[in-house]
């Protein structure tokens, strides 16, 4: 069953963490990081090296789609949400200074990039028990 816009928003507001689909060498590459949705942006952080650093390093900023679920295995019941639009570097210093002390990494480096994806497309699905038959 589709969801809203402002439904699958809130649900993915409200899990810590997602996977990041972007382009590496040519390929599509996905990589599971925690998030926040702050503002209707969705905020994650990487670090020096990152493969999702290189592809996002220009200002202009590259499409990314950004998922995140909760489904629960023996119910097969939950959601999906799936936004896609452009990640952008984050380089103003007090959005930088907030987005450092509200999201922390998950992972043991320095996450010394943030990155900054503002939802153009939002497609959200219920997954909900068949009807009777």
């Amino acid at each position: 069953m589709p969801l809203e816009r402002a439904e699958a928003l809130k649900l993915l507001a409200g899990v810590p963490f997602g996977r990041i689909v972007f382009t590496s060498r040519a390929l599509p590459a996905v990589r599971p990081v925690n998030h926040l949705l702050l503002d209707d942006t969705v905020v994650i952080r990487t670090h020096d090296g990152a493969a999702l650093s290189g592809a996002v390093g220009a200002e202009e900023g590259v499409v990314v789609a950004y998922e995140a679920d909760a489904i629960d295995p023996v119910t097969r019941l939950g959601w999906s949400v799936v936004v896609t639009g452009y990640a952008r570097p984050v380089t103003d210093p007090d959005q930088l200074a907030r987005y450092r002390e509200v999201l922390h990494p998950w992972v043991a480096a320095s996450m010394d990039h943030t990155v900054a994806i503002r939802p153009d497309l939002v497609a959200g699905f219920r997954l909900t028990a068949e009807a009777d038959g």
